[in-house]
């Protein structure tokens, strides 16, 4: 909707158009002939003259062939453009068009050859001047642009690099917001070894630390800049200092005269999200604990006072007290050399600490994901169903995830992934059998989705000293077929880092496999593609490994279309469990 509200902006076939709601009239803005071209990304500007956007040009993308299951005789074969590890990606550009449709300027910003990616593309606080964030292509460097669009002239006002990778806007609303009309802006970076906040001057040379210390800024949150207030407002973000596992809701002055101060009451422990209203007086404030289904209430801020539940989930939790037999324990393993990791653990209904049961760890492993959280999962109900057949269902958080624990914990396996956690999760569920002592370490499985899946397949050919049977679901053995876009943020390409692939791939290690391995897998997949993992499959054909292999006709990563699908991959994996990994205590 444009500022004045009176004309919509939408994009139909790769291109933008305006409508004018009065006159009943569209406006076409740009014109691509190319089926590879598309424009989108766009914000109008401030007074509504003019719209910014992104065109991606993905002509240079090779194309990857998969079948179209419409009839069962006669499938139909389509092409669709994928940038594997190393390929050619896709060109991004910026440009302006007259609200009229009748002038497009592009901006031109330095270019590396092997290409690049665009973060936060914004009005600078009026509308002559455009930000551009950009980032390299293996993600290592950081620079932000400002663009002014009569002139073409492009100023850099702040750039940072990281060997391994720095921080990406998008996954934690990380990118630049401008202070008063423009003069500043604030960010998070990462370049002091925490994610922190800062407040820079509009040419970035000057510099005000917001939230100093040794935590992490988990994600920023809104700006209440108030007029005429002389501590100039506050900013809002989420945080928990003394527990990776949480999330509350702080603030902190703009002017950084005080430190944060916690808004989330201190007799809530557990995981926090808000629905900011505009002017920030009200939020929806939604809590949960990992045993507690969420609650939703409308509160005033920044006291907090609850003006009025929403949702209690009161029949949910009448169920959830029938479901959570014992709480969950949430553990410290210390491993050595200085890493502590954080477990949870679920317990039969009818545990016995005196006897012995089986183990069965559920990881992930990779940086776009934590599994050990202090809130309420659906997920977390299936692993209680199995820990009442009589297991330990645990997981357990290795460094590489993407927790609050400083950039040092999140970049520790670069320029690998599956190698360091393979060996974490080992030694942790060593440190669990050490110190307690119904732990069975002669009966442990292990079981994962995606990057958990490729973590369960280097964990049982690594380490089958250990794990006794794996489940993995559509994981990625061969991880240089896979997309350019992840992969090469956390280890580069095969090109520059060789090794680094090599030890990182389940499929160099199936040798070792000794135990009983399930892999399921949709044939339908548009992530990790079914060729990745038929790869491993003929890889343990060769070497006369006996092993499960279940494929669901035409799904994707998610294994969730088709009616009753969700279903039977859920109990097939219990089945498998129950058969490989007898149940119960002994």
């Amino acid at each position: 909707i444009s500022p004045e509200g009176d004309r919509v902006l939408f994009g139909r076939g790769g291109d933008l158009h305006v409508h004018d709601v009065e006159a009943g009239r569209t406006t076409r803005l740009t014109w691509t002939t190319a089926e590879s071209v598309s424009n989108g990304r766009a914000t109008w500007s401030p007074d509504g003259n003019r719209i910014a956007f992104v065109q991606s040009d993905a002509s240079g993308v090779r194309m990857r062939s998969m079948l179209v299951p419409t009839d069962p005789s006669y499938p139909e074969l389509r092409e669709v453009r994928f940038a594997r590890v190393g390929e050619t990606i896709t060109k991004l550009r910026v440009g302006v068009v007259d609200a009229r449709g009748t002038e497009v300027r592009w901006i031109s910003i330095p270019s590396p050859n092997e290409g690049f990616y665009l973060g936060q593309v914004s009005w600078a606080g009026n509308s002559e001047e455009l930000l551009v964030e950009q980032f390299s292509r293996f993600r290592d460097e950081r620079d932000f642009f400002i663009a002014n669009v009569s002139t073409g002239e492009v100023t850099r006002i702040y750039y940072e690099s990281d060997p391994a990778w720095v921080i990406a806007s998008y996954r934690l609303n990380a990118g630049l917001e401008w202070l008063r009309g423009g003069d500043s802006f604030l960010f998070l970076t990462e370049k002091d070894g925490w994610r922190h906040s800062y407040v820079y001057s509009r040419g970035g040379r000057e510099e005000r630390l917001l939230t100093p210390g040794p935590s992490d800024v988990m994600e920023r949150g809104p700006v209440d800049e108030r007029e005429g207030d002389d501590d100039g407002g506050w900013f809002y973000f989420f945080a928990s200092p003394d527990n990776a596992t949480q999330r509350y809701l702080y603030r902190v002055r703009l002017d950084g005269s005080e430190p944060p101060e916690r808004v989330t009451p201190e007799d809530q422990p557990g995981t926090h999200f808000y629905d900011f209203s505009p002017g920030l007086r009200w939020a929806f404030h939604t809590y949960s604990t990992f045993d507690t289904p969420p609650v939703t209430a409308l509160v005033s801020l920044p006291d907090h006072r609850v003006v009025r539940v929403l949702e209690d989930n009161a029949e949910v939790r009448r169920r959830a007290e029938a479901t959570v037999s014992h709480p969950t324990e949430f553990l410290q393993l210390d491993i050595g050399d200085g890493v502590e990791m954080d477990a949870w653990m679920i317990k039969p209904r009818d545990f016995d600490p005196s006897r012995q049961y089986p183990v069965f760890l559920y990881v992930y492993g990779e940086p776009h994901g934590q599994t050990v959280l202090d809130r309420w999962s659906t997920r977390n109900n299936y692993h209680r169903a199995i820990a009442d057949l009589g297991y330990l269902v645990v997981s357990i958080e290795n460094r590489g995830t993407p927790a609050p624990k400083g950039a040092a914990w999140r970049r520790a396996p670069f320029p690998t992934i599956g190698v360091q956690s393979t060996e974490e999760h080992a030694a942790g569920v060593r440190e669990m059998g050490r110190m307690l002592p119904y732990v069975d370490l002669s009966r442990v499985g292990i079981w994962g989705w995606s990057g958990g899946g490729s973590n369960t397949l280097n964990s049982l050919f690594r380490r089958p000293d250990v794990y006794h049977v794996g489940i993995a679901v559509v994981p990625k053995p061969q991880p240089h077929l896979y997309n350019a876009w992840f992969q090469e943020i956390y280890m580069e390409t095969l090109e520059t880092n060789p090794e680094g692939y090599r030890v990182s791939a389940p499929i160099n290690y199936a040798e070792g496999l000794e135990g009983d391995l399930l892999i399921i897998h949709g044939t339908g997949e548009t992530n990790t593609h079914l060729e990745i993992v038929e790869g491993l499959v003929d890889r343990l054909v060769k070497l006369g490994k006996t092993f499960d292999y279940m494929t669901y006709p035409n799904r994707n990563h998610g294994l969730s279309e088709g009616e009753g699908t969700a279903l039977h991959v859920r109990m097939l994996m219990v089945r498998y469990l129950l058969e490989h990994l007898p149940a119960g205590p002994k």
